[in-house]
């Protein structure tokens, strides 16, 4: 290659040329034709280019908990950069990584006490699933490859997560996936659930299909079942009242593990550092992201039980014990940003912070009750989604105009996925803001209408 072409390949680019980005999860078109953009965050709020406060009821996606830039996590990241910006995770280590484990497994639940780090969400369902596969090798029960999910789950873009998970669009398009996949019923029914705060009443019983599929396939080649304890991309499903604590007395009674899929749920979305917590349901796995780092850096990751950790610790040992990982697992500026994030959940007490709200915030959820085209309203934790009438020739135009004249003119950003709008704050917000966010949302329902 000679100069001249090197210097033509490392151009400056047009600033305000959109099209190369291929943006994730977006409607593209649309999106170019009149951006949302947002140059920077401070604690609740986004702000666009042109200093517009835009008040951040999604926490990013689902992840900054602890609210937006937050001075101690930056510092952090900071220090971090200027003192170790990389170390390879494979055959070496850096103290904050083993410190930032201990202090994930010291608030998970029972003996789930080894965390296997990863990079998002998506690699931590996929994580959870391959160590699911190599126990049962481990154990001399290879057999057991057979994994079920659930319809309208969200396991993340990984093939092992989009074929356990049941949301349809995320799986048309790629063909067969994964074989030796089932789903179990998604527990929703807005007949017998409509407009509950938290947990449901009715949908326990959901949980015996996965006796169904053990008579089906036998218990002996099933490996692991894997459920989000709130379905949260699919739109706000929390799990009936007993649904989580049957799928545990099923997997305990046939032997198949149980994977809890957290990455929305962790670290106080629900008013406990897990949703295992508040169900007093200790799964075999539980998968993490998100909150984590606050959102500030990526980073995801499985904590295992005891007992999956030791069944691979056998052999000898300068062996590699899990063939699994990724460059990036425990990046040193995660684990700063890890540490520094579980410093201000401490310190600010926030998943209590959560659990306080949770009631006023139900409330404010409700209200929304009445208003034209509102099918249904679900609550959870501070978590809430709202169900609009589809139009007849246009299903989703509500929900995307709601998200676009929220930003635009009520200075809001909200969750959609088709005609449901979800909000899902900061664990820092305040009493006022959640007035203001639901007084936006009930605006925006009215203009959509």
């Amino acid at each position: 290659m000679s100069p001249t072409s090197a210097a033509t390949q490392f151009r400056t680019t047009v600033p305000n040329d959109l099209e190369p980005f291929w943006m994730p999860f977006t409607s593209n078109r649309a999106f170019k034709a009149r951006p949302r953009m947002i140059s920077r965050a401070k604690d609740m709020y986004y702000y666009t280019p042109e200093g517009k406060q835009v008040l951040d009821a999604c926490a990013g996606l689902w992840c900054t908990n602890a609210g937006h830039n937050r001075d101690s996590i930056v510092a952090a990241i900071q220090a971090q950069a200027a003192e170790l910006d990389f170390s390879p995770s494979f055959q070496y280590g850096h103290p904050k990584s083993f410190e930032l484990a201990a202090r994930i497994a010291a608030l998970a639940p029972g003996d789930l006490d080894h965390v296997f780090f990863c990079n998002s969400g998506s690699e931590a369902t996929d994580t959870a699933l391959k160590i699911a596969l190599a126990y049962w090798n481990v154990k001399g029960e290879g057999q057991r490859t057979r994994l079920i999910g659930r319809e309208r789950g969200y396991h993340g873009v990984g093939f092992g997560g989009i074929s356990v998970g049941g949301m349809v669009n995320n799986r048309k398009f790629f063909g067969g996936l994964l074989t030796g996949v089932d789903h179990l019923p998604h527990t929703y029914n807005r007949a017998e659930q409509a407009f509950t705060k938290g947990e449901p009443e009715w949908g326990a019983h959901l949980a015996d299909d996965l006796e169904n599929l053990v008579t089906l396939h036998s218990a002996s080649n099933i490996a692991a079942v894997i459920v989000e304890p709130m379905a949260g991309s699919t739109g706000v499903l929390p799990a009936p009242k007993g649904y989580l604590k049957r799928l545990r007395q099923i997997c305990d009674k046939h032997n198949i593990l149980l994977i809890f899929d957290e990455v929305i749920t962790g670290f106080g979305r629900l008013g406990h550092a897990f949703a295992a917590e508040r169900y007093g349901v200790i799964p075999d796995m539980i998968c993490f992201a998100k909150g984590v780092t606050s959102g500030s850096v990526p980073m995801g990751g499985v904590i295992a039980r005891k007992g999956i950790y030791d069944a691979f610790m056998k052999g000898p040992d300068y062996m590699v014990e899990l063939f699994h990982g990724y460059t990036y697992s425990a990046h040193p500026l995660a684990c700063a940003a890890g540490l520094a994030a579980l410093d201000l959940y401490r310190d600010e007490d926030l998943f209590a912070r959560a659990n306080k709200l949770e009631a006023k915030w139900a409330d404010a959820a409700m209200s929304l009750k009445g208003l034209p085209n509102v099918l249904d309203i679900r609550q959870v934790g501070l978590t809430a989604a709202v169900d609009l009438a589809s139009k007849p020739d246009a299903v989703g135009r509500r929900g995307f105009d709601a998200m676009e004249k929220g930003f635009h003119e009520q200075g809001i950003m909200v969750r959609t996925a088709g005609d449901t709008l979800a909000v899902t704050p900061p664990l820092t917000v305040t009493e006022a803001q959640i007035g203001e966010i639901f007084d936006k949302l009930a605006s925006l329902i009215r203009q959509v209408a």
